[in-house]
């Protein structure tokens, strides 16, 4: 428990200092289907802001666009919509927005221990692949288990 412990006060430090906090998870090797890693916010919704959430990038990449997307949100007051194209966070590429509820794969667990299921609003910074493409678009050139999505476009 000591570990978990200090990760939940780490991450209420960085929520008192910057209003969130970015939660990377890795796939667990249990032997069942393969799930993407997935990181997300935590601290969001205390402002009424949905958290945000992306799957299958590198933690440092992870992070980095999460915070970016985040400071938007808290420092701005910059909200999201569903479908909407982010054209100035991934160089040569547009992202996209979407809303959806947590699901099993991509499940925000300390945003939900720490706000309740019922309260915890969510929106996914969808990537795309080297030709533009995104997940529900014909061609598209990885796995979809790559980037589990929480809805759909």
């Amino acid at each position: 428990m000591r570990d978990i412990d200090d990760v939940l006060r780490r991450q209420e430090r960085i929520i008192d200092t910057i209003g969130w906090a970015v939660t990377y998870v890795l796939p667990t090797d249990d032997g069942t289907v393969p799930t993407a890693p997935f990181a997300y916010t935590v601290g969001l919704t205390a402002h009424d802001y949905p958290e945000l959430i992306t799957a299958g990038l590198p933690p440092e990449v992870a992070h980095r666009l999460l915070n970016d997307l985040a400071r938007r949100v808290y420092d701005t007051a910059e909200r999201f919509t569903h479908g909407q194209r982010i054209s100035d966070l991934i160089a040569g590429y547009d992202a996209i927005i979407i809303d959806g509820p947590p699901t099993d794969e991509l499940l925000p667990g300390l945003a939900v221990s720490r706000y309740g299921r019922d309260q915890v609003r969510l929106q996914q910074m969808v990537w795309p692949d080297q030709q533009g493409r995104f997940p529900w678009d014909d061609g598209y050139r990885f796995d979809p288990r790559t980037q589990p999505l929480i809805g759909r476009l």
